[in-house]
């Protein structure tokens, strides 16, 4: 398998994911203006859409999206515990926060990296963020992970947004479930290793 991805961006998810499965696989890091991959492939050839991540399957499918993308790397390793078993209603409380974390946390940075973006639209953004996050600390209380006990690939999705606070001047300080959480993901050794392999740490 192989993943295309920017460094620190949303595809840093699926990449924990791959580290933290033990599945076999590669990266390959794409330049998102000009769409092209570091092999100097054209990267709408891949992927129409032109941006991360996307999952090359060994099969020669193409997967994208991230939260589909994380589901299906943690249903070949299910001995991982990296997703509930499908079907349960933990799965589903699992693409519960995949949705939230990607509807009400993700999108609300997205304005933060846009050069187009207004004032106003990063003040709502903003805003938004600072209603959507003590939520989050609060479901944090007294667990290690969002589901429990468990890394999941929610965690990895969530770490991976969060990262983008400091960049946009977003103190998480007063949140001290997520600063707390932040600091365990990022000390696990997967982590680690794939904040080294792209350069952010």
């Amino acid at each position: 398998m192989k993943l295309f991805l920017k460094p620190g961006a949303c595809s840093l998810s699926p990449h924990i994911v791959l580290q933290e499965s033990g599945l076999k696989y590669e990266t390959e890091t794409v330049d998102l203006k000009a769409k092209v991959t570091a092999s100097g492939a054209d990267y709408r050839a891949f992927n129409p859409n032109g941006y991360v991540p996307a999952l090359l399957l060994d099969s020669g499918e193409l997967l994208t999206e991230g939260a589909a993308i994380v589901q299906y790397l943690a249903d070949l390793v299910p001995e991982k515990k990296l997703a509930p078993v499908n079907g349960t209603i933990e799965r589903y409380r699992l693409q519960s926060w995949l949705s939230f974390i990607g509807t009400e946390l993700h999108k609300s940075f997205t304005p933060f990296f846009n050069p187009a973006a207004s004032e106003d639209w990063k003040a709502g953004a903003r805003a938004n963020l600072e209603r959507r996050l003590p939520y989050t600390d609060q479901q944090l209380a007294g667990k290690p992970y969002l589901m429990g006990d468990d890394f999941t690939v929610a965690d990895a999705y969530l770490f991976t947004v969060l990262n983008w606070a400091k960049p946009v001047g977003l103190d998480l300080g007063k949140w001290t479930n997520l600063v707390a959480f932040q600091a365990r993901v990022a000390a696990r050794p997967a982590v680690q290793a794939v904040l080294k392999a792209e350069g952010l740490v």
